[in-house]
């Protein structure tokens, strides 16, 4: 993708790299593990298959999605997070209690493994070492946003 926003905002630059359609769909299915170029195609049911090579081909060139040839007649490739693409998993996790919350028809429950209850997310100040009230949270920087 193109740098599509110019602002000075980490949301702009952010979506620059994974703003893309199919992007997130093609991360998120990476973080559960599915790694092959066929694995992908057949859990991204309508993803045509250049636009599926060329989202992979951007995601690695972001440093995202590392590649490697498992096969060399015909060539083919694994392909797998790296340790930027792996910390994508708070955003999705993120975006599936967003979901959850407000959408009319839920496909997935974010749950703790031990009990099976729902979960919510809660800041913790690295400095302080305690947990942050969202109210309590604020940006800095130079920008608005």
């Amino acid at each position: 993708m193109s740098a599509v926003y110019s602002l000075p905002c980490n949301i702009a630059q952010t979506l620059n790299l994974i703003g893309d359609r199919w992007s997130l769909l093609i991360l998120h299915r990476l973080l559960m593990g599915m790694g092959t170029y066929s694995e992908l195609r057949e859990s991204l049911e309508g993803i045509p298959s250049n636009l599926l090579s060329k989202r992979l081909k951007s995601l690695e060139e972001y440093g995202l999605v590392a590649s490697e040839l498992y096969q060399a007649h015909p060539p083919r490739y694994r392909y797998s997070l790296t340790q930027s693409g792996r910390e994508l998993e708070h955003v999705f996790n993120a975006i599936i209690l967003w979901g959850e919350k407000n959408l009319t028809s839920c496909y997935k429950r974010l749950v703790h493994s031990e009990c099976g209850h729902g979960v919510r997310i809660q800041y913790f100040c690295s400095h302080c070492k305690k947990p942050v009230p969202a109210e309590e949270l604020e940006l800095s920087g130079n920008n608005d946003d």
